[in-house]
């Protein structure tokens, strides 16, 4: 999709909001996406020099952001749909001081302080009234831990006119705090992330993902048959002892058919206090969410608007534990490329 033919149709008839979209295959979209120059170079040393035509996944590009960023970008809280939980036994109007790491990995950078008031912004996700098998998040009767803060028992939840879940109510074990001798004291298997509602401030955010939703857009093939889409073209033909071969084709399709409508989605999210004054550019990592960048031209003082680089995880990496589990080597010279691009461990 490096066509200037195609990026120009793209900017004119308006499927992009311009060159520097954070969708567009340009480098002016990649800065303002939150791709950084050594992701690039990260990215060119993994694939090396080939002499012939070959295709490199995009979650190889993904992955070398996500190694780069992993290491600069600071940590923060942020509540991408948020959900009031209030915690019926804590004293109103109290603020207990909880603190966070700005880099797990680089004690050097500090901590942050995050209070934790009566009612909090949980993610609407992390509730459910009935549980599937293996959920450890919020449910009636469950305790979790409120990260780096208390352990919380889950004691019904309020709904509004329509059936719709409007908040959750929760007891706090007092002695249950991170970091405290107590803490050891209860064994809980899930760790839901919270803001406080008295603190959090509400800020714009950009959910970016791929411009398209297939690789090649345009073509299609018509062994997506088999799982259940219609073929695009098959053909027959018969040999001299009479036998019928079938062949898959690939044909070509209107590749603005192709285009991603959840390339693009504006949220309004709550955000930690520690991010109401983000610099153009900043880079964050957005706990449980990916990596994201304080827009360079929309965000103002006071007022940033964040768009989403990268997750924090990527489908290749789930094809890699897959191939991993059902494989002894990676056979594919595009399965060696994106083993080269992911963590030693998953190799």
């Amino acid at each position: 999709m490096l066509s200037k033919r195609k990026l120009i149709q793209l900017v004119e008839e308006r499927h992009v909001d311009g060159w520097d979209d954070p969708r567009m295959p340009t480098l002016v979209g990649a800065r303002r996406r939150g791709f950084t120059p050594e992701g690039f170079r990260l990215f060119a040393d993994r694939i090396g020099v080939s002499k012939s035509d070959s295709w490199i996944d995009m979650s190889v590009l993904e992955q070398c952001m996500r190694d780069d960023l992993n290491g600069r970008a600071e940590r923060r809280i942020a509540v991408l749909r948020p959900l009031k939980l209030i915690i019926d036994n804590f004293p109103d109007g109290h603020e207990e001081i909880c603190h966070a790491p700005n880099h797990p990995q680089r004690p050097e950078l500090g901590q942050r302080e995050m209070p934790l008031t009566r009612e909090l912004w949980i993610e609407a996700e992390d509730f459910v009234e009935s549980p599937p098998k293996g959920y450890f998040r919020l449910h009636p009767g469950n305790m979790v831990r409120l990260r780096y803060g208390f352990v919380v028992k889950c004691i019904g939840a309020d709904k509004d006119a329509a059936g719709n879940i409007a908040a959750v109510h929760c007891k706090y074990l007092p002695d249950s705090k991170s970091g405290t001798p107590g803490a050891n004291s209860y064994k809980v298997k899930g760790n839901i992330h919270w803001l406080s509602a008295k603190h959090a401030c509400q800020r714009e955010v950009r959910l970016y993902d791929r411009l398209f939703r297939v690789p090649n857009p345009g073509k299609r093939q018509q062994e997506h048959a088999a799982a259940g889409h219609a073929p695009d073209h098959h053909s027959t033909e018969t040999d001299d002892s009479g036998k019928l071969h079938h062949h898959d084709e690939k044909i070509e399709h209107d590749w603005l058919d192709d285009l991603n409508p959840q390339a693009k989605q504006s949220i309004t999210a709550q955000l930690e206090p520690a991010l109401r004054n983000a610099q153009p550019e900043d880079r964050f990592q957005f706990e449980r969410h990916g990596y994201f960048v304080a827009d360079r031209i929309d965000s103002r003082p006071d007022a940033p608007v964040f768009n989403r680089a990268v997750t924090l995880r990527t489908p290749g990496v789930n094809r890699a534990l897959e191939m991993r589990r059902g494989f002894s080597r990676w056979s594919r010279p595009a399965d060696r490329v994106l083993r080269r691009s992911l963590p030693a461990g998953l190799r």
